[in-house]
């Protein structure tokens, strides 16, 4: 699957499943630019937070496009028990310590999300600032569908924050519709959002405008 890149010499993109090995600290990079104000009072300062997520990628949690061999936009996803980001607590108490690292484990917490019977979580998106609005995540959504499909489930959930409306439009045009939102107000000050929407799309379908 690929689409034509755009400019002198772009090439196409493509997309693959997994994070390339190698590319492990990229990926961090762009995860970390995608969620970084969300995560950030978890895991800052941004010089521990990228090495830390570059070293507990379930790198077979996502699936990734790529522009020349490199990587420019990936999805992870959450089947099976194990997701794209991983890191155990002790992991997280290593790396920030015990002091610092038990107020940091309950705001991780706020952002576990588990699968119901049946169903692929969707748990990140994140496109290269050079090359979005070019179809790239389209991509990456239609692949994660395809990986849904083979692993007989019949719906697909995605969680986004109401200062993310970009990301919304996006998955509302490639199927997925909202089923409750959950006001968090509580949040706003140390998240930076206060309310966040659950989207579904059942497994089979494709976006108003396809690929």
């Amino acid at each position: 699957m690929g689409l034509d890149g755009t400019g002198p010499g772009a090439g196409p993109v493509t997309v693959r499943r997994g994070v390339p090995a190698g590319a492990e600290w990229r990926a961090a990079e762009l995860y970390w630019d995608a969620f970084g104000r969300k995560l950030g009072p978890a895991l800052n300062p941004p010089g521990k937070a990228v090495p830390f997520i570059a070293a507990h990628l379930n790198t077979d949690r996502a699936v990734c496009a790529l522009l020349n061999g490199q990587l420019v936009g990936l999805a992870g996803y959450q089947h099976d028990g194990r997701a794209l980001t991983g890191g155990s607590a002790c992991a997280v108490l290593r790396a920030y310590g015990h002091l610092r690292g038990l107020h940091r484990l309950l705001l991780l917490a706020l952002f576990e999300r588990h699968p119901a019977p049946g169903q692929l979580v969707m748990d990140g998106i994140t496109v290269d600032p050079d090359m979005r609005g070019r179809g790239v995540g389209s991509l990456l959504i239609e692949e994660v569908a395809a990986v849904a499909a083979e692993r007989d489930c019949r719906e697909i959930r995605l969680d986004v924050i109401d200062t993310n409306p970009r990301a919304r439009a996006l998955y509302e045009r490639r199927g997925f519709t909202a089923v409750r939102t959950e006001h968090t107000p509580y949040l706003r000050g140390l998240l930076g959002f206060g309310a966040v929407t659950t989207m579904h799309r059942p497994v089979g379908t494709k976006g108003v405008r396809e690929l």
